[in-house]
């Protein structure tokens, strides 16, 4: 299984944010082996939430040779073209690192602050996905639909012929699954959205799906994000920490400790160990307070027993 770290987005902590904080967190990542610096979209949260895009553009140069992932950015929000643009300047000043997650967003006040209609998002993702082929591969046809397309080729394209491969973000229904199959390089689930038993039964049907298609699931990325975690032996601080996500997340406390890694080192490798039975080959973790130390104790003594 390949790890990557969340950029802090959301100051848990009362850090704050600056430049030297992201850095150093993508220092810690680095050195200690991650494969992946994420970030996701959010314009309006119940925190504040900074910027996914400017963020990951931030720290390229301290990334080396990992990976960078939007987990997942939001194209009907931000405007397929515009995020197509973004996408293909990540993806050259990264030297063709880029993984370019998209989602439609469950926040209906990121669709109320751009004027967008919350009840469209999922035919605008549909056709924002096909925008962003035809403004990021080499060769693809022009589009034109009923909210978007395409009359002008957006410049500079990216580093790779064939762009940065485009996962869509789906919390596991049919309509989703379809979603990745139709139009997925691969698929992003949600670690807080989906348990590790629904996750596998998902992936089997996205499966089925591709088979429809004449492709296989064997080589199509199957990740997980919004991996919440915190690694301690303490029960008092796991249940705070479980409290701050409830609130945050509006989900129980019960729910979210057995699908996230905030707890003891071997329950959260067993947790790990479910979704990588699921077939989940990449993980990104959020850590959500001590952030640089816990990219240190998830890798020494969470990852050795998975």
């Amino acid at each position: 299984m390949e790890y990557g770290a969340h950029l802090p987005l959301i100051d848990f902590d009362g850090r704050g944010w600056s430049q030297p904080v992201l850095a150093s967190y993508v220092d810690a990542a680095r050195q200690l082996g991650y494969d992946f610096i994420s970030a996701n979209d959010h314009l309006v949260f119940e925190r504040p939430w900074l910027d996914c895009i400017v963020a990951l553009a931030s720290v390229i140069d301290r990334s080396g040779e990992m990976g960078l992932a939007t987990t997942v950015s939001l194209p009907v929000v931000r405007g397929p073209a515009a995020l197509a643009k973004a996408a293909a300047a990540l993806d050259i000043l990264s030297g063709g690192r880029l993984a370019l997650a998209v989602g439609p967003g469950s926040s209906v006040l990121d669709y109320e602050t751009a004027h967008i209609s919350f009840d469209e998002r999922w035919p605008r993702l549909d056709e924002a996905i096909r925008v962003l082929r035809a403004q990021l591969k080499t060769g693809e046809p022009a589009f034109k639909g009923r909210f978007y397309s395409t009359k002008v080729a957006l410049e500079p394209r990216p580093n790779r012929p064939d762009g940065p491969p485009i996962w869509i973000g789906s919390w596991g229904s049919d309509a989703g699954l379809r979603r990745v199959a139709r139009l997925g390089d691969g698929w992003l689930a949600s670690a807080y959205n989906t348990a590790p038993v629904q996750a596998a039964q998902a992936r089997e049907k996205l499966g089925l799906l591709l088979a429809e298609s004449g492709r296989g699931i064997d080589g199509f990325a199957c990740s997980l994000a919004t991996m919440w975690t915190y690694v301690t032996e303490d029960d008092r601080t796991r249940n705070a920490h479980l409290l701050v996500l409830e609130r945050l997340l509006n989900r129980p406390a019960e729910l979210l400790s057995r699908q996230i890694l905030v707890g003891p080192a071997d329950d959260c490798a067993a947790t790990l160990r479910a979704y990588a039975d699921a077939g989940f080959d990449r993980v990104f973790i959020w850590p959500i307070a001590d952030v640089n130390q816990q990219l240190e104790r998830f890798m020494s003594d969470v990852v050795p027993l998975v």
